[in-house]
């Protein structure tokens, strides 16, 4: 495991995963500054979500052809911007439209970064989660930086929440003109032939099959995940008359409580298969999403969100390699179509269960939602490990490949 190359590349999903929080946090303050409908919220919530799915698996055939490593500072600079945009336009089609770039972005990010985050951390579910959790951690400071910013600031003041890439822009480039010299230095001294190159088709066959299980999987997820994100603190404020910043407490310890559970994921994945930890998500979630469409009070929507965080992401680790394993040839398009046109369905169903809020309550969407989960959970018990599930399931059979993985290390 190259855990300086895990670490610096766990630092940018945080930073990338910023702006992608960054977007449902600031939908509360657009809503009381521009009067605008549950279903014009949500779609907004279409347009980060949505099309950065749609985008991903294009970035990730991409990413496979050749190594394309500029796209993961180019992702989170763009994210940034257009979070920014989205923040200073007055103009619901133009905010849309940023909004919508910033999607492009994070979708661009992805692939790329994941294939060498698992790259660096080689078959163990423990490093994957690592990185993971760099997304969920950076997910979950969005709400308090979008409230201290847009909250207390206003909007004119939304250019420093692009502080954070601009940094890590800095840091990314410093580090990679340091690992081109390294790399330079290592050919120059290295003997004619040292480096073998790892033969074409050596990783074994790409299982379309097991992995459109997976993307069925994923998709269930995607609904109430993207949707919950987008109402749960609407539906504090508006339904249990909180404030803002409760609001936003919620959407931070939703995100929160998403990094412990993607830490725990990756640790019962290792110890106990990749399978039990994705079954074991999906069966907690379940009843905390119950809770949530229930919730008579505060503190139970609270509890029942910081559950419901933490047991949709004790499957995430487990799923991204999973889908890896099932295309080995096609690392960047198995990351793609998993963590983006699976992901496309929770933005396209935003908007139905924002109409439906419109029209019946936040409730009733939340109990819509309740009713379609129960397909996934269904489905979660299906699938199937290629290296089988046993205790010892995150160290795998075959040896670690050399791979080649360019960027920061």
């Amino acid at each position: 495991m190259k855990k300086g190359q895990l670490a610096f590349l766990t630092g940018t999903h945080a930073v990338n995963d910023l702006y992608q929080g960054a977007i449902p946090a600031m939908l509360p303050f657009l809503m009381a500054e521009r009067q605008y409908s549950y279903a014009a919220v949500s779609g907004l919530a279409f347009a980060a979500s949505g099309v950065s799915s749609l985008f991903q698996p294009l970035f990730g055939v991409l990413s496979d052809r050749e190594p394309r490593t500029w796209l993961v500072p180019a992702g989170f600079l763009t994210a940034a911007f257009g979070v920014v945009a989205a923040a200073l336009s007055s103009d619901y089609l133009a905010t849309w439209l940023f909004v919508a770039l910033a999607g492009v972005g994070i979708a661009a990010y992805h692939p790329p970064a994941t294939s060498q985050a698992r790259a660096a951390g080689g078959s163990s579910q423990k490093a994957m989660s690592v990185f993971s959790v760099g997304g969920t951690v950076g997910g979950s400071l969005a709400p308090a930086l979008v409230t201290w910013i847009i909250g207390a600031l206003g909007f004119p003041a939304s250019p420093l929440l692009a502080v954070p890439a601009l940094v890590m822009a800095v840091l990314w480039f410093v580090q990679a003109s340091r690992t081109r010299r390294l790399v330079r230095a290592a050919a120059a001294s290295a003997p004619p032939g040292a480096r073998a190159a790892v033969p074409d088709g050596v990783r074994g066959t790409d299982d379309w099959r097991r992995f459109s299980q997976l993307v069925a999987v994923i998709i269930g997820w995607s609904v109430p995940f993207v949707t919950v994100t987008s109402l749960v603190s609407l539906h504090a404020q508006r339904d249990l008359g909180q404030s803002e910043a409760a609001g936003a407490a919620v959407l931070t310890g939703y995100t929160a409580a998403g990094a412990v559970g993607t830490l725990l994921g990756g640790w019962i994945g290792d110890r106990y298969g990749r399978t039990r930890a994705v079954r074991l998500g999906y069966l907690l979630a379940l009843p905390a999403l119950a809770g949530i469409a229930w919730a008579p009070s505060f503190g139970i929507l609270v509890v029942s969100t910081v559950l419901f965080g933490a047991a949709m992401f004790l499957p995430f680790a487990a799923q991204v390699t999973l889908a890896q394993d099932y295309l080995p040839n096609r690392p960047g398009t198995a990351s793609g179509l998993t963590l983006g046109l699976a992901m496309a369905a929770g933005g396209l169903c935003s908007p139905l269960f924002g109409w439906l809020a419109d029209s019946s309550g936040l409730p009733a969407a939340f109990y819509a939602l309740l009713g379609l989960f129960v397909l996934p959970v269904f489905l979660a018990f299906r699938l199937l490990d290629p290296r089988g599930d046993t205790s010892d399931s995150g160290a795998s059979s075959r040896p670690e490949e050399p791979v080649d993985t360019p960027g920061p290390r």
